[in-house]
Parts: structure tokens; C-alpha cells; sequence
């Protein structure tokens, strides 16, 4: 009998591995590795006479891929019921890329055209448009992640036809031990339907983001998770114990006996906080001295609707509509874009609803735009400062009237606001809101059902340029939303993408405090709402300084809306005014950190 290397059986020392916390939480198990059989695909090239066969081929895959989607579409019904209205509408948006896509046209044809085999096209193409979508979004600066997970929705369908076309069998997470961390290289959306949620302790990938879908999915099933976790699989071995750390990211192997007493204790103070969270849901968001504090979600696909909705929200700051344009062959017509708008607002059961204009760039990839001759098929040499938002529906007005008309229509169904974005120049907003007005009197003609009266129309200030024409746009805005993620962009020149030990981009800078409380007070003088929508609303530690820059309204992702509100509720008007105070009087960005985590901030 074969004896085993007893350096195995030495203890091995405590390690830790830093990733990005995706779920919050501590979790302590062994280690279960869910390896996926790799995928080897050799490049071939095909005769002529073969295209028919690879062609039937490639239609068995699809028929075998559409088949399994469904097959876990009905799976959902073992998730909690918000992770199954998350699941679901992506589940079905992969059956729908699975008919005649881009990505689907393309695999065909290059099967005709460059005579390769299915298995070749298919890994060539997913891999070109995924890694197309990516750098569009590195060039144009663009932080919504609607890039990213676009590409991880490419290559995630390419992957289940090429097992489809060689027969190789998925992931499985059948026989490994209940309460035990899984460990896998990466995760895809559709693995969350075969996770139990009670099952495991954590979910730990050494791959993965915290803007990708999977990271969605993740927090909708509420396990504790921790995703890009560099040398995780090569360090870790089956069967010993961890600690994952969902808050801070980090992850510690073979940890010793006083960090697991600390783990264990961190555990219980994280599952007591959390019960006073939820308790939290129903409580006014409003300052120990009685200040009303909005709290409300950004939103970017449909299903993001019930984390919104369980998070106590009181309504959608923002709703950015590009989702509704990509993936699709032709521009969406009036009526599918009234069925989304409406779903969200029904949805939302009477709590206001901020839909933003779609606000196209060259970092999105919207084929339709391109097909219908709206946009060039060339990708513009600086996308930041090109073709953005406003610009483009000044361009194209019968694409600005079709989505005027579609939230027209919706704004019966409850509270609707529009928003323009990109706005630089007053002119911008007269040349929406008479379109709005034109297309308000066309629907009356034709005897549509409205609202008493068309919805609000205000501005994205998101541009040096707008916070200082604040005023001035003010006297023909109904109302302002801040967009710090570009407004830091362009006020300091710096790409959010940047490597954060340069320490160029950060909305904490005093000149975009500035310039902040300088549209807060044009707002104020103009007596209309100013909201702020950027990452930095929902940074918990920020939101006394947001709050005594003079913001009554923050509106960000659904998980930080009940951190956010924990802060709201302990600190006073006058603590939050006094912090402002002292942060606009420095010019050191480093000493604005210090006074958010001190511990006399009454956040801490």
C-alpha cells in the first residue's frame, strides 16, 4: 500500500488571500472545491461541403442549450422568492440570445464565410464580442458594469454551446458536504439555481467582480461570498477550514485557533446586526432631530426590481434605460418600452420613478443604433467626450419621441420623472422639453390615456460645466440629479478604472465636494430637488457629510440602502452640518478621509 507524504499531514501555517466582498457576512467550513471539467477547444478549419453539417451541428447545441435553460428556469422554484425574480429574467434573456442575436448571426456566418467549424466560431465570436464590449468600456471611462456583464452574458452562453458541441458534461455541486465553503474558479449566473441556499456556509471564486451579474445573483440567494480571489485554488486544499470575511473580502486559509474565537464572535455580531437591519426596513429614514432623509435605488436591469423592493426603498432614483436598447436587432417600439416602464412602476406601488433618457455612448455596445443609422459604426477616438447622452437624442428626434412617448404613456401607472442626461447647456433642456411638449399634444390627439399632467423633466449634472451653469439650468429644470461617477471623472481628469494606489480618482476630492455644494445651493435658490445618485451615496460613512452638504435625497444600489439609513437615523443636522464645514475648509482630500472615519463621526 502506497503511503502518503507526510509533509500532508503537517498543519499547514494560516494564510490569508484578500478578494472583493460581493455578500457580507463571516462564514467558517472546510473547503469543497466544485471543479468544472475544462474546456479544450482545437481551432479547425472546414470545407465547403461542410457547412450544412456544421450548420446542423450548431442548431442540435442550440436545441440542447435552449432546453437546459428552461430546465433551470424551472429549478428556481427551491430559491428565495426575490433570487428567483432576479434569476429568472436572465435565464430567459439567454434563450432569447440564443434566436437571432447578434452574437447567433455572427456564429453562423462564420461558419459560411471563413469556413471554420462550430465549435471554432462559436469560441471566436463570443470571445471577440465579449472582449469588444469591454474595451469600449475601458476607452469611454464607463463604471456601471452594463459593459461587463453584457461580456460575461456573451461568453457565458459561448461556453454552454462549445459543452454542447463536444458533449462535456457542467459543473455539478451534488454530494459536496453541507456547511462547507464552496471553491470553484468562477461562477456563472446560471450556477446559482443549483445551489441550495442553506447548503453552504460561503461561496469563495477566484474569479469574478463585484459589478458582474453573478455577484447579482449572489446577494439575491444571501449567502455570504467573496469573488477574485488571486491563488485561492492553488493554496487551499479539500477538506480544511477557512474563514470568509464577505465584508472586508478577505479570506483566511487554515486559520489558527485565536482568529477562529474572533471569527466566530464576528460571525455572531454580524448575524444580530443584520436582524437589526431588517427591523430597520420599516422605520422613517429621518435624523435624530426629525430631518425627512429620501433614500432610493438606482436600478439598471428588471431584475434588480425585488432586491429594491425588500430593501425598504422609498422609490428609483434612477432607472437607466440602455438595457432595453442592446442585445436586440431593431430599435424597441413604443409599446415594449411602455411594458418595462410600466412593470417598474407597478412595482414600485406608488413610490416615485426617475427614468433617465437613454444615455448612449461609445462604451455601449447598442448594434440597433447602429443599423438604424443613428450612430457610426466606428468607435469614436475619445467616447468620454463624444456622442453622450443628450447629444445623441438632439440628433435623432424620433428616437427621443419614441421613449418620450413610451414614459408618457407609463406615467398613469404611478409617479414618473424623466431625466436628461449629460446636460451641459440650457438649450439641451428646451430641446427636450419641446419634444416632450409635442409629443404630449400628439397622444392627446390621439385620445391616449395620460396623466393629468406631463411628469417632471430635470437634468444629470455630471460635468464641470453643468455644476457651475447650475443656476441657469436650474430656471428650466424641474428638478437635479448629481452623478458623481462622472462628475469626479471629469473634474479630475482621472478614469475610475484607474489603479487605486495612484489615488487620482476619488469623489471625496474637495474640489468635487465643491462643486457638489455649489448645485446644492443653485437647487436651493431655484427651489426645485436635487438628488445624488452616484457610487458615493451609498457609502455609508459619506452620508452625514451628503447630508450637511445640503442633499435631502440620495439614491443608490438596493444593499446600501438599509446601512445608509442606519447612519441616517443616528446622527443630527447640526453634527452632519459641522462635518461639511470642516470638510469644505480643507484642501487635503487625505484629512476629508480622516474625518469620516473618525470616531467622532457619528456614523462610526
Amino acid at each position: 500500500m502506497r503511503q502518503a507524504d507526510p509533509s500532508l499531514r503537517k498543519p499547514r501555517r494560516q494564510l490569508t488571500l484578500p478578494g472583493t466582498g460581493v455578500v457580507p457576512g463571516i462564514a467558517i467550513g472546510p473547503i469543497a472545491f466544485a471543479a468544472e471539467p475544462k474546456l479544450e477547444i482545437t481551432r479547425q478549419k472546414i470545407a465547403a461541403a461542410d457547412i450544412a453539417a456544421e450548420r446542423r451541428t450548431l442548431d442540435e447545441a442550440v436545441v440542447r442549450a435552449r432546453q437546459q435553460l428552461i430546465k433551470l428556469r424551472a429549478r428556481l422554484a427551491h430559491l428565495p422568492e426575490e433570487s428567483e425574480g432576479e434569476l429568472g429574467p436572465l435565464l430567459d434573456a439567454h434563450v432569447h440570445m440564443l434566436d437571432k442575436s447578434r452574437l447567433m448571426r455572427a456564429i453562423y456566418a462564420a461558419i459560411e464565410e471563413k469556413l471554420v467549424s462550430a465549435t471554432t466560431a462559436v469560441l471566436d465570436v463570443s470571445e471577440a464580442q465579449a472582449t469588444a464590449l469591454l474595451e469600449n468600456q475601458s476607452l469611454s471611462g464607463d463604471d456601471s458594469g452594463a459593459a461587463a456583464r453584457q461580456a460575461e452574458e456573451v461568453r457565458d452562453l459561448g461556453r454552454r454551446l462549445l459543452r454542447n458541441l463536444i458533449h462535456l458534461p457542467f459543473r455539478s455541486f451534488t454530494g459536496l458536504p453541507p456547511g462547507s465553503l464552496l471553491v470553484a474558479d468562477s461562477l456563472r449566473p446560471a450556477d446559482a439555481a443549483l445551489i441550495a441556499p442553506n447548503h453552504f456556509a460561503g461561496i469563495i471564486t477566484e474569479e469574478g467582480s463585484d459589478g458582474g451579474h453573478t455577484a447579482v445573483m449572489l446577494r439575491a440567494i444571501g449567502i455570504p461570498a467573496v469573488l477574485g480571489v488571486s491563488g485561492l485554488i492553488a493554496a487551499a486544499r479539500e477538506g480544511s477550514l477557512a474563514v470568509l470575511d464577505g465584508t472586508t473580502g478577505q479570506i483566511t486559509l487554515n486559520p489558527g485557533t485565536r482568529l477562529l474565537a474572533h471569527a466566530a464572535q464576528s460571525r455572531t455580531r454580524f448575524a444580530s446586526a443584520q436582524r437589526g437591519l431588517a427591523r430597520l426596513r420599516r422605520l422613517a429614514s429621518t435624523t435624530t432631530d426629525h430631518v425627512p432623509i429620501e433614500l432610493q435605488a438606482n436600478i439598471e436591469l428588471p431584475f434588480e426590481l425585488p432586491m429594491v423592493v425588500r430593501s425598504g426603498a422609498s422609490g428609483v432614483g434612477l432607472m437607466r434605460s440602455e438595457f432595453l436598447f442592446m442585445n436586440r436587432d431593431n430599435l424597441p417600439d413604443e409599446a415594449t418600452q411602455l411594458a418595462i416602464y410600466r412593470d417598474t412602476i407597478e412595482a414600485m406601488d406608488g413610490d416615485p420613478v426617475t427614468i433617465r433618457l437613454l444615455d448612449w455612448g461609445s462604451d455601449k455596445q447598442i448594434e440597433a443604433l447602429v443599423t438604424a443609422g443613428l450612430v457610426p459604426e466606428t468607435r469614436e477616438e475619445n467616447p468620454a467626450l463624444g456622442l453622450r447622452g443628450v447629444r445623441l437624442l438632439g440628433d435623432a428626434p424620433s428616437l427621443l419621441e419614441t421613449q418620450l412617448a413610451a414614459m408618457l404613456r407609463a406615467a398613469i401607472y404611478g409617479p414618473v420623472r424623466i431625466l436628461i442626461p449629460m446636460v451641459c447647456r440650457p438649450r439641451e433642456i428646451t430641446l427636450v422639453r419641446t419634444a416632450m411638449n409635442r409629443v404630449w399634444r400628439r397622444l392627446e390627439a390621439e385620445h391616449v390615456r395620460l396623466p393629468a399632467a406631463p411628469p417632471p423633466l430635470g437634468v444629470m449634472i455630471e460635468t464641470p460645466a453643468a455644476a457651475i451653469a447650475a443656476a441657469a439650468l436650474a430656471r428650466h429644470a424641474d428638478f437635479f440629479s448629481i452623478g458623481t461617477n462622472d462628475l469626479t471623472m471629469y473634474t479630475l481628469a482621472a478614469d475610475r478604472a484607474l489603479p487605486a494606489r495612484f489615488g487620482l480618482y476619488d469623489a471625496l476630492e474637495p474640489p468635487v465636494l465643491h462643486l457638489i455644494a455649489m448645485i446644492v445651493a443653485a437647487a436651493a435658490q431655484a427651489r426645485i430637488p436635487v438628488s445624488l445618485c452616484g457610487e458615493l451615496a451609498s457609502r455609508p460613512e459619506a452620508a452625514p457629510l451628503l447630508i450637511g452638504l445640503g442633499l435631502r435625497s440620495l439614491s443608490m444600489h438596493g444593499s446600501a440602502i438599509l446601512p445608509v439609513k442606519r447612519v441616517v437615523r443616528s446622527v443630527s443636522l447640526s453634527q452632519c452640518a459641522s462635518l461639511a464645514a470642516a470638510a469644505l475648509s480643507t484642501s487635503d482630500v487625505a484629512a476629508i478621509h480622516d474625518l469620516l472615519n473618525s470616531p467622532n463621526n457619528a456614523a462610526k
